[in-house]
């Protein structure tokens, strides 16, 4: 999964996905009801770390799969909506699918030729 640009997108958009999630979910509140700011600390800057990943993963297939802007747009802005990541995982699981499927059949092809 990870040996391509398309396989480590995904493992940075579900982990990044999961920290955003923990990010809303257990630390703001922790900050704000519980009155517990030390938990957006520690998760607020696991997330920055994941996100500038995640950034540097879109770009990267952005330029070696030559996604369209739109794609690329899509994408980042996927991040930024809870449960994006998770719906951009499985969009890029069905790309790297049909990759994977396309160019096993052209190897098949190449081989009976």
């Amino acid at each position: 999964m990870v040996r391509t640009p398309i396989g480590r997108l995904r493992v940075v958009s579900i982990l990044e996905g999961v920290s955003y999630l923990a990010l809303l979910g257990v630390a703001m509140p922790l900050k704000y009801l519980a009155d517990r700011p030390e938990a957006v600390r520690v998760v607020g800057s696991l997330h920055g770390l994941l996100a500038l990943l995640f950034i540097i993963a879109v770009i990267h297939v952005t330029f070696v799969r030559r996604w369209s802007f739109a794609r690329l747009v899509t994408a980042l802005v996927a991040s930024v909506i809870p449960f994006g990541a998770f719906a951009l995982e499985a969009s890029l699981r069905r790309e790297q699918e049909v990759s994977v499927s396309s160019s096993s059949a052209t190897h098949r092809g190449a081989a009976e030729a």
